[in-house]
């Protein structure tokens, strides 16, 4: 991997990994650090993953894309090699994809007709602070697939603002 910007979010890498490892955790960190672009790219290689891939949920369709380019560029590949992006009208995936992008409806679909999700490890909820139907709703869904069919898949919610004693996972 080319190195990374040393962003914030590095500073916690390991920590967040070992509580990703143990079960599903909640990662609140300031704007900038890190979140949307580095962290999928710190975990995708995590043990616990094995050769399963990371879906990250992001509630707008221009931040799925910008996200996946971002995550991309760092990796110095085109979107579509181990990273890509689904949304709506786009979709920039290979057998190779190991982080995939999607808007929240694509999310909610998915866990409704494949609901065991067996090529994923990790559900990431970005920018969970921008709360609605989909999001939410997508979140239950995965609960419920974590509770009843897949022990396995791990759980992360990321906020900037989000006040994390509200929400239990």
């Amino acid at each position: 991997m080319n190195s990374l910007p040393d962003l914030p979010i590095l500073s916690v890498a390991s920590e967040l990994e070992k509580a990703l490892q143990d079960g599903h955790t909640i990662l609140n960190a300031p704007p900038g650090s890190g979140k949307s672009t580095l962290v999928p790219l710190l975990l995708r290689d995590a043990p616990w993953l094995g050769r399963k891939k990371i879906v990250m949920l992001e509630p707008r369709r221009i931040a799925t894309r910008a996200c996946a380019l971002r995550m991309a560029s760092l990796l110095a590949e085109q979107v579509g090699q181990s990273i890509g992006y689904q949304t709506r009208y786009e979709r920039k995936l290979s057998a190779a994809t190991r982080v995939e992008v999607i808007t929240e409806g694509l999310l909610t679909r998915r866990l409704q007709n494949d609901p065991e999700l067996k090529d994923t490890g990790l559900l990431i909820f970005d920018e969970f602070h921008e709360r609605n139907l989909h999001g939410d709703l997508a979140l239950s869904l995965a609960l419920d697939t974590v509770n009843s069919l897949r022990e396995d898949l791990r759980l992360l919610v990321m906020s900037a603002t989000l006040e994390t004693d509200k929400l239990k996972l």
